[in-house]
Parts: structure tokens; sequence; C-alpha cells
């Protein structure tokens, strides 16, 4: 059946209703929206209504919505965060590529597949979906989470590889030499280095400069920021690396000044408009007509992408120092291939290497993959707590901080006041205001760098997470008069109170909340004190003021 426009305005018009309608009913089903914006793609795609004609204006909307994705998740990410979680990235990341392209192959071999074949399909299974992932963290408000920050780093460097990657199957196409590998790699290096010292050379000596300048009106500074983003990208795209990574070096360059809030909060509602377009431009290009015969491989691959892959990153994440909570989000949100793997098949197909039933598989495990992954990040902390008690091989395998809880001597037991989960920026400032009190602190945080930190400022630090019920036993309880969580959310301040409860803790808990509703919640299960850092905040900035107003009014009255 096919449907044809001679307007490509009327085109789009339809394409958005009948997303408007399929995202509804999978609001209804509760189901994701982004499956849904996929189904889409595929009703109207080829396979379907075949209503898309204009394929071009399409996927123009579609890659300028991934680069402003990519450009809002480099606003929310100062550099020193970034950096922090620079060598698990790197490692994990490497490491994973390895392990699942040598599984992968191995698996696709047993399969039947020819080498090469092989090759492509490991390829595939090795890199997880940025645009997905991101989106889905970015919608949890979990991107600038620990786990969110690693995950976003070990996409980064999968995306870097995925360029040497394209690099090497078009050099080793023909009679190309592995010199020609060599001498296009060291280029790539060489392009992002550049491009980085020009980015930190902008953003140190004239960006807030110019930002400030531009501030005077919102509309220009948006306008500027979505140039930026777009600029950044297409030299990026110019020096052979990614449209994404362009994107996301721009908006990290934004990152660290004053106008990084509003530009995030005023793009958001802009680039969700036009990833929509992303997912749908994913549905058309899926080839369905070879999935019938690759249904069964393509549910063994899904079946090793899904657990295999999740399960190695939670040991390399493990490794690096990070407990089970971490390492476990972190792999929930990589149990996918990414678009990056149906280029790769396509470029594979363009060089006469694949057929076109491996693009068909490859795009099959993508849809399978890729569908219930969502659900796994979505539901990522269910999820943990239903797979906890099959996890305590974890403590067995993976090495833990060399200095442990049991290391404390008697005299520093008796010494602990308060137990404050939490040693980021709010509750770095609440140990200094408890320190100045005279209350001695044991503090707590799943970030291995702020542990280290606090080490080094002379106070008791541990690694460990308020939602791990055993490190909650390891604690000295009967000795500290208050447990404190500077950790926002409902959901961690049930579980520690629970943890506490099962453990008979005769102490004060005070929890950390950012809603008046979730304050009602965490009262009512029992937390003795509830701080809202918001109205604490608004309240004393308020009553500075008003003492200031007050001290000034007098002066004024007394010289008069």
């Amino acid at each position: 059946m096919t449907i044809s426009f001679n307007n490509v305005f009327y085109e789009i018009a339809v394409i958005l209703a009948i997303a408007t309608a399929v995202g509804t009913l999978a609001l209804w089903l509760r189901q994701p929206l982004i499956m849904a914006f996929i189904a889409v793609g595929i009703l109207v795609g080829p396979a379907g209504l075949d209503l898309v004609h204009s394929s071009e204006q399409v996927e123009l909307f579609a890659e300028l919505g991934v680069a402003l994705l990519l450009f809002v998740v480099g606003l929310r990410l100062d550099p020193q965060e970034i950096s922090a979680v620079g060598s698990v990235a790197i490692i994990a990341g490497l490491a994973q590529i390895l392990l699942t392209g040598c599984l992968g192959g191995l698996i696709a071999i047993a399969l039947g597949l020819t080498t090469v074949a092989a090759f492509y399909v490991a390829i595939a299974l090795t890199f997880s979906s940025t645009i997905i992932v991101v989106k889905l963290l970015s919608d949890k408000r979990e991107i600038d989470a620990l786990h969110g920050r690693i995950a976003l780093g070990i996409l980064i460097v999968q995306d870097l590889v995925v360029v040497l990657v394209a690099i090497a199957l078009t050099a080793f196409n023909g009679n190309s030499q592995p010199a020609d590998f060599g001498r296009a790699t060291l280029m790539v290096l060489a392009k992002g280095s550049v491009l980085l010292a020009a980015a930190a050379t902008i953003a140190r000596y004239c960006l807030p400069n110019l930002l400030h300048a531009l501030a005077r009106s919102t509309e220009l500074l948006l306008i500027f920021a979505i140039s930026w983003a777009i600029a950044f990208a297409t030299v990026a795209d110019v020096l052979g690396l990614s449209k994404e990574m362009g994107a996301f070096i721009a908006g990290v360059t934004i990152a660290s000044t004053h106008y990084r809030a509003i530009l995030s909060a005023r793009l958001v509602s802009l680039r969700d408009f036009l990833l929509l377009f992303f997912f749908i431009n994913l549905g058309v290009n899926l080839d369905i007509s070879h999935f019938g015969s690759q249904f069964v491989p393509a549910l063994i691959f899904s079946l090793f992408v899904l657990m295999g892959k999740p399960l190695m990153v939670t040991i390399l994440v493990g490794m690096m120092g990070y407990r089970k909570y971490t390492s476990a989000l972190t792999s929930f949100s990589l149990g996918q291939i990414s678009e990056f793997s149906f280029i790769l098949a396509t470029l594979g197909v363009s060089l006469g290497q694949i057929s076109e039933e491996i693009v068909g598989l490859i795009a099959l495990v993508g849809l399978i993959t890729m569908g219930l992954s969502t659900y796994a990040i979505i539901y990522s902390h269910n999820l943990y707590e239903w797979l906890s008690p099959w996890l305590s091989w974890y403590d067995l395998i993976i090495p833990h901080p060399k200095k442990r809880l049991g290391d404390l001597t008697e005299a520093q037991i008796d010494r602990v006041d308060v137990i404050l989960f939490g040693l980021g920026r709010y509750g770095g400032s609440t140990i200094r205001y408890l320190h100045q009190y005279g209350f001695s602190v044991l503090g707590v945080d799943f970030d291995p760098e702020l542990v280290k930190f606090w080490r080094r400022e002379g106070m008791l630090a541990f690694y460990g997470d308020a939602e791990d019920p055993e490190f909650i036993a390891s604690l000295p309880l009967s000795h500290a008069k208050w447990v404190v969580s500077t950790l926002p959310g409902e959901r961690i301040g049930l579980t520690l109170l629970q943890a506490l409860k099962h453990r008979h803790f005769q102490g004060r808990i005070a929890l950390t909340s950012h809603s008046h509703r979730e304050m009602e919640i965490l009262k009512g299960a029992g937390a003795d004190l509830v701080l809202l850092p918001f109205r604490d905040a608004a309240k004393e900035a308020a009553d500075s003021i008003a003492q200031f107003a007050i001290r000034s009014r007098s002066q004024f009255t007394i010289h008069n």
C-alpha cells in the first residue's frame, strides 16, 4: 500500500499525527515512547503505508535531533566530572569491546556464518546506542549520577572506536595496505586533538564574554547555542569524526559557564521533537524482509547482548573499584546494540563484503535489544532489587577497596556521632558545618574519587551505598547518634529507612527530598527529619537579606 503526497509539509503533518496517536496508545499501555516511535517508522516506511518519500528531510531532522541531544548532555556535564570517570570509561570500555567482539565472533562462527560475516556481526554487537541510553537516562534525571556518567564515558569510547573501525574497513578494502589504516588512525587522533584544543581555548578565552554579551536577549542566546552545537558537529564531521562527538564537545565548552542551566532547560522540548524523527527514521530504514529467516540467530545474539554484555560490564566496572550497585546500574544501560551497528553493516554491503541477509540479522538484533533494554533502563532500580540475591558472587570475585570499615579502631568507632551518606556538594557542605558544631562524622559515598578526596581531608570516609543492606549492617550503628542521607529521592530514603529499622538503629534519621510530596512520604515512613535543600537554601538566603536590610535601615535611621 502506497500513499503519496505532493507536498513535504503534508507528509510531515501526517507522520506527526500518526506518531501522536501511536504515542498516546503507548502511554495508555505504559510502554516506552521510543519503541512506539520506531514502530511508527516501520508503519510509515516501505514495509507499511510507505508514506515517507521525503527521506532526506526526515533524515535531516533526525541528525539535528541527535546533535542537540548530545549538546544538552554536554551542557549538563562539567569537564571535572567527566575526568573523574575517565579511567574506568577507557579501561572498561575498551575491554568490553574486545571481550564482546571475540565472544560474539565465536558465536557467529558456531552458527555457521562466514569469517567476514561473523566479523561484522561481532563488531555490531560490541557497541551500545548512545541515543537511547542518553535519552532515557536524561528522562530519569540520572545522566549526571555516577552510573550515568560511567555509562556515558563508555559510550564516548565506543563512538571513538566506531570511527576507527569504519576507517579500517575502508582502508583494508581492495588493495589497501595496513599502512593506510595506520596513517588514517593517526590523522583521526591528530584531528581530534586539534578539535579538543580549539574547544578548550575558545571555552576559556572567548565564550564567557561572548555569552555575557548575547545574554541580553534570551532568544539570541538560544539561537547561538543551537548554532554552536551544529557548527561543532559540522567541523567534527569534516574532520572525519562523528557529528555526535562534535555536538557533545560543544556542550561541554558551555558547561562551565553560568548559562548552562537556562540553555539546557530551553532546549529540551526542541530536542525531544527532533529526536522523534530519529526514531522514525530508524524504523523507516529497517529492512524486515529477512527477519523471518534470521529470527533464531537473532534471538541467540540478542540474548548474548541483553545478558552477556551487561555481565561483562558489571565485572569490568567492579574491577575498577566500584560496588555492585553502581556496576549493575551501569551495565543495565548498555544491553543493546547501536545505531552505528546499522551504519557499519550498510558500509559492509557497499564494500561488497557482506550480504543483505546479514544486515537484516543485525537489524533484527537491534530491534529486539533496543526494545527490551529500554525496559531495563527505565526499571533499572527494580531490576537491581530483583537480581540482587543472585549477585552474591560479586563480592567474592571483585576486589574491594583496601581500607575497610573493619579497619576502624575502637577509639574511632566511639567518636562517630553522625554517619552521613553522600559526599557531594550538599553533603560536603553539611559535613563542614557539622564539624564546626563539634560532631565527628563518618562519610559514605559510592564515588571512589569523592571518598579519596575526603580521606585526604582527614575524614573517616568509606566506599559504599545507601541501598546495599549488607553494607549498612557493617556500619557502627550502635555508636552513631544520627544517620543522615543527603541523597535525594523517595526510593533511596525508604530503602535506607527499612535497612536501619531491620538493624534496630536507635538513633535519629535525617533524609533529603526535593519535593514536599516526598517529604510527607518519608516522614510518614519514620524519618525524624527531612531536609529540603532548595527550600532551606532559599530560607537562609531570605533570612540573610532580611537581616542585612534591617541593619541597613537601622544605620540609615541613626545617621539621620
